[in-house]
């Protein structure tokens, strides 16, 4: 199996820890989908040419995963300040709004093309400001999409069309909110759609069966990537047998062990304390 993430990439940074990790969700995809045994898992983004950036292609790079599409960028590279509350939940506390990828943006030439054609798979998310190039990689790939917390009918129009699989934070909403945005989704052309909701466990829906599942139980020491870690490993189940139950229960165990360790997935590493950023 080939799979590909493109789009953000972040330093999550723990202020009362002085450690950064990183992250950012196409990149925590791809970084699980290599250590829950995909072949060959690519990664494509901007990262800023500084020592943050340093951190994350080098952690990219001892994950096994190729990065030799990367963008180094002269500027910032994306980063989130992170504090944890006694349960363990990560609450996002300020950000540079991703760093120099907010002044840019992704372009892919014939030649990148061909390469994205030779995956199954391109997962992206909100974050990475691709809405404008979905109908031209949708024709050359499947893709799944995280929209996050982005319900608003407007981005659902302009997104869903061009998506395999739609993906979303779910944890605000009430059962209700669920199965009405799973059916508004399904109705602008997305046949799949993924909600993870905390502690509520996850929902899937293929357009005709609505699946439910509920968490593993565990000792949590951070939340932070744990909806990344199951998104990302029920994909690779989905995708390889289609047996629904099955890649719940697999995604949840992987969401499980992803509580117990600081970061989406380890390499911490200390830093001194930055000026805050809002």
């Amino acid at each position: 199996m080939r799979l590909i993430a493109v789009g953000d990439n972040v330093v999550d940074y723990y202020e009362d820890r002085g450690e950064m990790f990183p992250g950012g969700n196409a990149v925590n995809v791809a970084v699980f989908w290599k250590r829950y045994g995909v072949d060959e898992v690519a990664y494509i983004g901007i990262i800023g040419n500084d020592g943050e950036g340093d951190h994350i292609v080098q952690s990219l790079q001892e994950e096994r995963i190729d990065v030799s599409r990367v963008r180094r960028a002269l500027g910032p590279s994306g980063e989130a300040v992170v504090t944890l509350d006694e349960q363990g939940d990560r609450i996002f506390v300020g950000s540079n709004k991703g760093g120099v990828q907010k002044q840019l943006k992704l372009n892919f030439t014939e030649e990148e093309l061909e390469f994205i054609s030779g995956y199954s798979l391109l997962h992206t998310s909100v974050y990475s400001h691709l809405e404008k190039e979905l109908p031209l990689l949708q024709r050359h790939i499947d893709i799944s999409f995280d929209f996050s917390t982005k319900y608003d009918d407007d981005y659902l129009r302009l997104v869903c069309p061009y998506v395999k699989y739609a993906i979303f934070s779910g944890g605000g909403l009430t059962k209700a909110e669920c199965e009405a945005l799973l059916v508004k989704v399904h109705k602008l052309g997305t046949p799949n759609v993924i909600l993870t909701r905390g502690s509520e466990g996850s929902i899937f829906s293929d357009s005709t069966t609505v699946y439910e599942h509920g968490i593993v139980e565990t000792d949590v020491v951070d939340t932070l990537g744990a909806g990344d870690t199951f998104v990302s490993i029920f994909l690779k189940e989905y995708i390889s047998h289609g047996i629904v139950k099955e890649a719940m229960e697999q995604g949840a165990a992987a969401a499980a062990e992803t509580c117990q360790r600081y970061g989406a997935f380890g390499h911490g590493k200390k830093r001194e304390k930055k000026i805050a950023i809002g």
